[in-house]
């Protein structure tokens, strides 16, 4: 049966070594790092990726505008477009324009839109048809991720700092014992130094 002596770190006795002290006080400084600055850092890369991603959402706002328009044609060779979070294809749309008349351009549709359908479509101030700006849901996601990200990359530097740091006390907490063992062993084996 084993028996562990708590704290022995911490209590001065012959068999602790300036490494024993050092691991003591590591433990202690990974403990707050874990959970007082990888939650603090994930709180501060998530409030910046929120900012981030308002400015983000508020320029392509002010850049997009939604017209609506009636599907003329689907465009010859049309492939499906991630934008945003559902799939879409890219087709030939027309609207009135007010005081320039008709226009006609290709934007991205839902894959069901057929010829004839009227769809609310987003064009940048170029008049090239994208994707709507992100709403609030796809800001507090971007926030959400960064946070846990930001997090977990602090949780994972923290215990890699940890475990370079008891690899390298007990490296010398080792040649430590050596020194000593050099020291004390002819009085044990009786043996000539």
């Amino acid at each position: 049966m084993r028996t562990r002596v708590r704290g022995w770190r911490w209590r001065p006795n012959p068999l602790r070594r300036r490494s024993d002290v050092v691991e003591a006080w590591t433990v202690v400084v990974v403990a707050v790092l874990l959970f007082v600055g990888a939650p603090l850092a994930g709180v501060a890369a998530a409030l910046w990726a929120h900012a981030e991603a308002q400015a983000i959402t508020a320029a392509q706002r002010a850049d997009r505008r939604q017209v609506r328009a009636e599907v003329v044609g689907a465009t010859s060779g049309s492939l499906p477009v991630q934008g945003g979070r559902t799939f879409t294809r890219r087709a030939t749309v027309r609207w009135t324009e007010p005081g320039e008349g008709e226009r006609t351009a290709s934007a991205p549709v839902s894959p069901g839109t057929r010829p004839g359908d009227t769809v609310d479509v987003w064009f940048d101030s170029r008049g090239r048809g994208v994707a709507p700006p992100p709403d609030g849901f796809a800001a507090w996601q971007h926030t959400l991720v960064m946070g846990l990200c930001a997090t977990g990359g602090a949780v994972a530097v923290v215990l890699l700092g940890h475990v370079v740091t008891r690899h390298v006390a007990t490296h010398h907490r080792l040649t430590e014992w050596e020194r000593e063992w050099a020291r004390t062993e002819p009085e044990w084996t009786r043996r000539s130094a």
